[in-house]
């Protein structure tokens, strides 16, 4: 998603504009273009979500700061189209990088969750800055740079925990996708935390709405993806947020790396908070989000 920081009076969407764009391969990816009426199209100084599905509660914080805000869905994923092939950051990269230069946005920020972390990441070093389009990025309970243990990479998750996660995706993917919400997601698994139903269903919804194949082999796309080199080549401002009871994403395989990795950085570690705080917590987290964007 993205947002131009051209202010106007404080008011939610007055224009909706849903597109399909095509990346060089011909695959349509969905984007939808929302703000105020009267904000110059192009180009923006905006942000990129992933997809746009787990930043609702920012995408409505800064259409009511008066920012124009773009969001995509990755491939596979919402309302793009699901193809059998490319679920990989590689490609998603690229898919971002289709959507941007559809739009031609220069001096964007670019915002990513968990696997959209990735996904920002890889395209800001190998698409964004190359091409002068990036100002800032945020990485939110991100991947990079490496969750899968390895040799060097020790302290990192089994791929036992992965490939747990790929029988109950293919046995019963409609289960998987209640019980991840229910449970670490959320951190409602946690003792004393308050479940909250609408929050999981809506989890479900959005996972029901996908490809299977796209969840099967994005697994391995954000368990197995080794993005030192990404976060090394990074050098606008990038904002790293990161729970520390993140059970999805540990914050010592997450932030703290990240921030050792990139060379211009800011991190923010919250106390107890879970792989899902942009909905949890969002007040919080999407504070620390405007106040980086408006710095």
């Amino acid at each position: 998603m993205f947002f131009n920081t051209t202010r106007q009076q404080p008011t939610f969407i007055k224009e909706t504009r849903d597109e399909l764009c095509d990346n060089k391969r011909r695959r349509r990816n969905f984007l939808q273009r929302l703000g105020p009426q009267g904000c110059p199209a192009d180009p923006l100084p905006s942000r990129l979500a992933a997809e746009q599905r787990r930043l609702g509660q920012s995408n409505a914080l800064l259409l009511n700061k008066g920012f124009r805000v773009v969001a995509h869905d990755r491939r596979g994923h919402g309302r793009s189209e699901q193809v059998s092939d490319g679920h990989d950051m590689d490609h998603y990269a690229a898919d971002a990088s289709a959507v941007a230069e559809h739009l031609d946005l220069k001096n964007a920020v670019h915002i990513g969750h968990s696997t959209g972390g990735g996904q920002v990441a890889r395209y800001v070093a190998q698409f964004g800055e190359p091409q002068g389009r990036v100002a800032k990025a945020v990485l939110v309970s991100s991947v990079p740079p490496l969750l899968l243990k390895t040799d060097d990479n020790p302290d990192g998750v089994p791929m036992e925990v992965f490939d747990g996660f790929r029988k109950d995706l293919a046995d019963n993917r409609a289960q998987f996708f209640v019980e991840v919400p229910s449970g670490p997601f959320y951190g409602f698994n946690r003792k004393d935390a308050k479940p909250i139903q609408g929050v999981i269903d809506n989890w479900w919804r959005q996972g029901m709405t996908g490809s299977a194949k796209a969840h099967y082999e994005g697994i391995k796309a954000f368990s197995e993806t080794d993005q030192t080199d990404d976060l090394k080549a990074m050098t606008v401002p990038t904002l790293v947020l990161h729970g520390d009871d993140d059970q999805m994403v540990p914050y010592k395989l997450g932030g703290v790396r990240q921030d050792e990795l990139l060379q211009n950085s800011k991190l923010i570690i919250y106390p107890g908070f879970s792989h899902g705080m942009l909905t949890i917590n969002a007040d919080v987290v999407n504070a620390d989000i405007l106040e980086f964007i408006q710095s």
